[in-house]
């Protein structure tokens, strides 16, 4: 028998707690709850999860501070679940470590989904077996032999454009900032030159999208980043 997917919950609202315990519960997930970040500090380590969700908004310590030493000792994929709407708090918890972030009011199929991708990201890395083709409808990505084909037919694309491309599916379902981006697939230098992404995200979808103006696989979070939406 699967073991159900543990989920821990740090989160200081009762009816926040209560909701997601049912909503979680009727999936049959086993889920940890606790309201402070210490406490949620300790029970990540003395009972390991298979993903985080994790509130911003704690009495003793501040979400992002809870995310980043996390990332000290565990890859263990964080979602980020706060009131907080701001650009500002998005990239801050992107950048120390999260890898999604939904704001309150949410919905529970959105939040299902985007568990659904972080649980694939954790069996991925538990197995060791890094994906290496990725898909999103008509689209097939090969990592190891830089091949891209759309429709069955090879689209051929700049090494820049591979690099950008390769990135974001290999982290397909996580919200990469601007500056993560520009880190990776560029140069730390380069973590201003936001238009200069823009640019090959445009290139990109002119390419691989049916649609550049409404894509389907290369989404924009608004002043945040990107996401790369792969099949599930």
């Amino acid at each position: 028998m699967t073991p159900q997917p543990h989920i821990l919950v740090i989160d200081d609202e009762p009816q926040i707690l209560r909701a997601l315990r049912a909503i979680l519960a009727e999936k049959h997930f086993r889920v940890t709850t606790a309201s402070r970040g210490e406490e949620g500090l300790a029970l990540a380590a003395a009972n390991p999860p298979d993903v985080i969700i994790l509130d911003l908004g704690l009495p003793d310590l501040d979400g992002v501070e809870v995310c980043a030493r996390l990332r000290e000792w565990t890859l263990t994929p964080i979602i980020i679940l706060s009131a907080r709407g701001t650009e500002r708090d998005k990239v801050a918890a992107l950048d120390r470590g999260a890898d999604d972030y939904l704001t309150k009011p949410f919905g529970a199929e959105e939040l299902l989904a985007r568990l659904r991708v972080a649980l694939r990201h954790t069996a991925q890395r538990q197995g060791s077996a890094q994906t290496t083709v990725v898909k999103s409808g008509d689209l097939v990505i090969d990592l190891a032999n830089h091949i891209v084909t759309r429709k069955g037919l090879e689209t051929k694309l700049t090494a820049t454009e591979f690099r950008l491309l390769a990135y974001l599916a290999a982290n397909a379902g996580r919200v990469l900032t601007h500056q993560t981006i520009l880190a990776h697939v560029w140069d730390p230098a380069e973590v201003d030159q936001v238009e200069y992404l823009r640019v090959y995200m445009r290139q990109l979808r002119k390419k691989l999208e049916d649609d550049p103006h409404q894509p389907r696989c290369l989404l924009t979070e608004p002043g945040v980043g990107y996401r790369f939406a792969a099949d599930e």
